[in-house]
């Protein structure tokens, strides 16, 4: 009986084992092996050249600043949209005023508020960069047209093309188009925590923000955890890379003020033609999004509460 069941379970797993091999794994293993290699991405020649490319990336100004923009969107980005997405939930569940036979309930109209805040979220991440790229233009953009509306002609940033404006006009852009998912999500894990739980603290005298550290949040922790692995990898990946590539002058600039990591890779590729030097680069993204989910991973860990 033990050696049909090994046989059933091997039956079932080596397909899919199979397909993750070849689809997923071995393009890894690809990228790994071109990091070594001149190759220009277009051409089938190419030679070894050893650990010359990554001495490259090590001394190249261009890596790390767009390491640093990247690091900066991996710390904030996940902090004020998850931030915001609790602090959503919590009102749109139980942050209201008691009602008649409901001790805890959420604010009026909670239901259409999710529906608002889960909007952005049926928009593709281009058609959001292109309205917000709109919208920061400092001739005809909403932004500055609102400014001029009430009176402050003074007052007329150059929202992408400041330097020093341009990194946080996208960082704003992703928090608005990612909290909405992330309302949604928390506010199900909040209607599956027992009513019973906050009418006895409120019957105790806790205050709002103390049920919100002392039963929401532990109860809903290992989502917040993997909301944040999530929100990482996205401020790493295609998210991230999407904004620039649509939203900034250059893309990447001005002066590189708003590269990030995905971008360089992209045109370190197929601008200049050096996919051996991109794949090298896309190495060391690789090795930072692991080591970021790890440390989320290691110091979120904490006791599994049940109820």
């Amino acid at each position: 009986m033990q050696h049909g069941k090994y046989r059933f379970i091997v039956g079932f797993l080596v397909v899919p084992l199979a397909l993750y091999a070849v689809f997923v794994m071995w393009p890894f293993i690809q990228a790994i092996y071109y990091s070594f290699t001149d190759w220009t991405g277009l051409s089938s020649d190419f030679k070894m050249v050893g650990f010359d490319n990554y001495t490259r990336m090590l001394k190249d100004d261009i890596f790390w600043k767009s390491l640093q923009h990247s690091v900066l969107l991996v710390l904030l980005l996940p902090l004020v949209t998850l931030g915001l997405a609790l602090f959503f939930a919590f009102m749109l569940n139980v942050g209201g005023r008691r009602r008649k036979n409901a001790a805890v309930s959420g604010v009026r109209g909670s239901a259409f508020y999710k529906i608002a805040y889960f909007f952005p979220q049926v928009l593709s991440i281009v058609i959001v960069a292109l309205l917000f790229q709109f919208a920061f233009n400092p001739r005809s953009g909403m932004l500055n047209s609102g400014l001029k509306g009430i009176g402050l002609d003074s007052i007329q940033p150059d929202w992408l093309g400041d330097p020093s404006l341009a990194l946080i006009c996208v960082m704003m852009v992703l928090v608005w188009s990612t909290v909405g998912f992330f309302v949604v999500l928390f506010s199900a894990g909040m209607a599956s925590i027992p009513k019973d739980f906050y009418e006895a603290a409120l019957l105790d005298g806790a205050s709002r923000v103390t049920t919100f550290f002392k039963i929401t949040l532990p109860l809903l922790w290992d989502t917040v955890q993997s909301g944040w692995v999530y929100m990482g990898i996205l401020a790493l990946g295609v998210e991230a890379f999407t904004a620039v590539q649509v939203m900034t002058v250059g893309p990447g600039g001005p002066d590189y003020s708003t590269s990030v990591l995905p971008l360089y890779v992209y045109q370190t590729a197929f601008r200049d033609g050096q996919a051996g030097y991109a794949t090298t680069i896309g190495v060391g993204l690789l090795i930072i999004t692991l080591a970021f989910a790890a440390i989320v991973m290691r110091l979120g860990r904490r006791e599994r509460l049940e109820f």
